[in-house]
């Protein structure tokens, strides 16, 4: 759930959340896209299940738990750029990967999927015993032909300041990535990070093969025949709310990749859509306003 402040200074009700945002994103682009999580069974969680049913998500992987309610974030924004609070320690998105049933069924869904995209945030949440299974479902995806792709979307409260766990997970689980898709601030705070090639090489040294980095206005930075290449936004945007503009980013780069368009023009198409995104309160833009980027649906 997401609490949003407006310009009245109340809070408005949505629902929103890294790799969710991503999916609808990436539906919108015209990937195929399915969700995984749980969720309660609360008016707030159907609400949930009703917005990717409209977004054309496939909820077929989302698991009901009774008695429980989905986490909450609230965002506050100063000039554009938003910082995030969270209450989600008893959310049943954290047992997601400890539910048997749940697993076998991801698994098997993910036997035939193209892209298997996931966060910092979602390894944050598992217990051990979670991140274990996680790790067997993308193996058994890898080797049926998915490529996975990240984001370290890093959040030093998600991990409670153990920033040496977040290390040695995020190295165990970009091990088994085919794509990075990392924020340069993020980097920097967790790796201490001196610029965009410092994460390029050593995200490199994990063996990821493809690799771009979010410098926010200052646009991205990736590898190319061998030589780091930078590619500004189209436009300067003074932004309403920067909340989603790496998810979006993430989607439309994914989505680009999937039709076989190079890094370079899949960069390029993901700055226009996280340029609308931020144009907009909130994770999720109004429907009609990125229309514009929209391709019909890939089947993978």
């Amino acid at each position: 759930m997401e609490l949003a402040r407006a310009a009245d200074g109340r809070f408005n009700l949505a629902f929103g959340g890294d790799t969710f945002n991503t999916a609808i994103y990436a539906a919108r682009m015209g990937l195929s896209s399915a969700y995984a999580t749980s969720l309660g069974d609360d008016p707030y969680s159907d609400g949930i299940i009703d917005q990717a049913d409209r977004e054309g998500v496939n909820t077929a992987l989302i698991t009901r738990r009774p008695g429980t309610m989905p986490g909450l974030y609230l965002i506050e924004t100063n000039l554009g750029e938003r910082t995030f609070y969270y209450w989600r320690d008893s959310s049943p998105a954290r047992t997601l990967f400890e539910q048997e049933e749940a697993v076998a069924r991801i698994e098997s869904f993910t036997a035939r999927t193209g892209i298997i995209y996931f966060s910092g945030i979602t390894l944050s949440i598992y217990t051990p015993a979670g991140l274990d299974n996680f790790e067997k479902v993308l193996r058994s995806a890898k080797r049926a032909g998915a490529r996975i792709a990240f984001d370290s979307n890093y959040r030093k409260r998600g991990w409670r300041d153990d920033a040496e766990r977040a290390r040695n997970t995020f190295r165990r689980f970009l091990s088994l990535c085919d794509i990075a898709l990392p924020s340069l601030d993020d980097e920097q705070a967790l790796w201490a990070d001196k610029d965009a090639a410092t994460a390029l090489d050593r995200i490199a040294a994990l063996g990821v093969p493809e690799a771009v980095v979010k410098a926010g206005p200052d646009g991205a930075y990736f590898v190319d025949r061998g030589k780091i290449t930078h590619i500004s936004p189209p436009e300067r945007i003074t932004p309403i709310d920067t909340t989603a503009a790496g998810d979006s980013f993430n989607a439309a780069y994914l989505a680009l990749r999937a039709r076989d368009m190079s890094v370079r023009d899949a960069v390029t198409g993901a700055h226009r859509l996280a340029g609308i995104v931020i144009r907009y309160p909130g994770a999720i833009a109004p429907l009609q306003a990125t229309d514009i980027l929209a391709e019909p649906a890939t089947s993978r």
